[in-house]
């Protein structure tokens, strides 16, 4: 994934602030008129719903999984704030991008999807139901189901004949990162299995949240300390770990460990589980109460991508305070304070080019600055800005809260649902004597470029 730090230019930096996001975190009304504020800003790049456009994909640059992200973000901003403006969007968005087989691999996007991608959309999903989001009509896909359908798939390409188990980054064996198992793949399946426990009550789902957990513990990718990295390689048994520490891999974690403790009422190993995330997430992501990406913020080097993760975090941080209350007094003055602080990075007035939002309401990404707007824009500082301002609205004793089957969730699901690996696997025509002849001299020019480049670049 390419590198794209949109750096809004010294016109955005020296431009007046008169359409800023003003926040009084203390007045429910105040934080939903900041939100509907940022999140006006953020539909501008929405272009799915433009006549020859598809439903739900976002511009270049950003990636099929981000839009998930986004349209999962929407559904919360429906659930927290009682607006509706987007629901019919959203909705379109993630029931096309469904597929023809109602599981997240729309023929559009299933030959470089990775299991994180799908995942996303899925959890977008999942939100719908757990939040008793509109249905979809009768005959179409629906919310529960589609999580499910992502799960089921899941258990078929768990891989315990490298690195013991886990699910691989990439879905297909020709894409890059094939040979790389991640904690947001898994995390993403931990995540899915344990609220389909809670939503639920079924203990299959459970058991496999158990072994997800177990598995990541073993790999060492989630260490004795809590620290969460971001995974290693299969050829070396995934001895050798990438270190970086990402927000979205401790929130990913966070909030599937307090479903699981809400599941169990209360067991002690998810009490202790949720414990040790909350606390190494707030000891290590945060300065002053305001969250930091640390792996690439203070190096300016965030792509596209990582400049969304901390709204993630926001996300998850809060429903981990609903599901696990003895948390709330810990993680909810975080994600307060770093709404705080991104509201007073919304101050940016770009070109026409990078934002098309009212002037002094772009939100900026390095959210330390305070009031001193860093002059990057995107969906991604626009999404999470709208994440911190949003779900500071989370309340200690929260009436409304995620419904499971038996409180009020109105979601059709079905158990089957998904489709076998093998079903898209992509067909091989028979190779004609002048394709060999061609692939040849391809095959050379290929060995000759792969000496220079040898490696890939993770998305995350």
């Amino acid at each position: 994934m390419r590198v794209s730090l949109r750096a809004a230019g010294l016109v955005s930096l020296l431009a007046g602030v008169t359409g800023a996001v003003q926040v009084d975190l203390s007045s429910d009304d105040s934080i939903k008129d900041a939100a509907s504020t940022v999140v006006f800003g953020l539909m501008k790049y929405y272009t799915g719903n433009n006549t020859g456009d598809t439903p739900g994909n976002l511009p270049d640059p950003y990636f099929w999984w981000e839009a998930g992200a986004m349209f999962g973000t929407l559904v919360d901003y429906w659930f927290y704030t009682g607006d509706a403006t987007y629901n019919d969007v959203a909705i379109e968005a993630m029931q096309h991008q469904a597929g023809e087989d109602g599981d997240y691999m729309p023929q559009n996007q299933t030959r470089t999807e990775g299991n994180d991608d799908q995942g996303f959309w899925a959890m977008a999903a999942m939100s719908a139901a757990e939040n008793n989001f509109p249905n979809p009509p009768e005959g179409q896909p629906q919310w529960l189901a589609l999580a499910q359908a992502v799960f089921n798939e899941y258990v078929t390409r768990w891989d315990p004949n490298t690195c013991g188990g886990g699910l691989r980054w990439q879905i297909f064996t020709f894409n890059n990162g094939f040979n790389y198992k991640n904690s947001i793949s898994n995390g993403c399946f931990f995540n899915l299995a344990s609220r389909l426990a809670r939503y639920t009550g079924n203990q299959t789902y459970a058991d496999w949240a158990e072994k997800v957990w177990d598995w990541m513990t073993e790999v060492k990718f989630i260490d004795d300390d809590f620290n969460i990295y971001d995974g290693a390689g299969v050829d070396q048994g995934c001895a050798e770990i990438n270190r970086a520490q990402w927000t979205y891999n401790a929130g990913i974690f966070l909030q599937g460990s307090a479903m699981m403790y809400n599941f169990t009422g209360g067991q002690d190993i998810w009490k202790q589980r949720v414990d040790g995330l909350v606390n190494r997430t707030a000891g290590y992501f945060f300065d002053n109460g305001i969250v930091v990406e640390r792996p690439c913020e203070s190096f300016n080097s965030c792509d596209s991508d990582q400049q969304s993760f901390k709204g993630y975090l926001m996300r998850w941080m809060a429903s981990a305070s609903q599901m696990a209350p003895f948390t709330f007094d810990t993680l909810m003055p975080l994600v307060k304070s770093s709404a705080t602080a991104a509201a007073q990075q919304c101050t940016g007035s770009p070109a026409a080019t990078d934002y098309k939002g009212p002037p002094g309401t772009a939100c900026g990404f390095k959210w330390t600055d305070k009031g001193k707007f860093d002059g990057l824009v995107g969906v991604g500082e626009q999404m999470s800005a709208l994440s911190a301002l949003q779900y500071s609205l989370v309340k200690k004793q929260a009436v409304k809260a995620p419904v499971t089957a038996d409180t009020g969730g109105t979601s059709v699901g079905n158990p089957n649902a998904g489709r076998p690996m093998d079903d898209y696997m992509p067909t091989i025509p028979e190779i004609t004597t002048g394709e060999k002849v061609a692939a040849g001299f391809l095959t050379t020019a290929i060995a000759f470029s792969v000496v220079g480049a040898s490696f890939f670049v993770m998305h995350e």
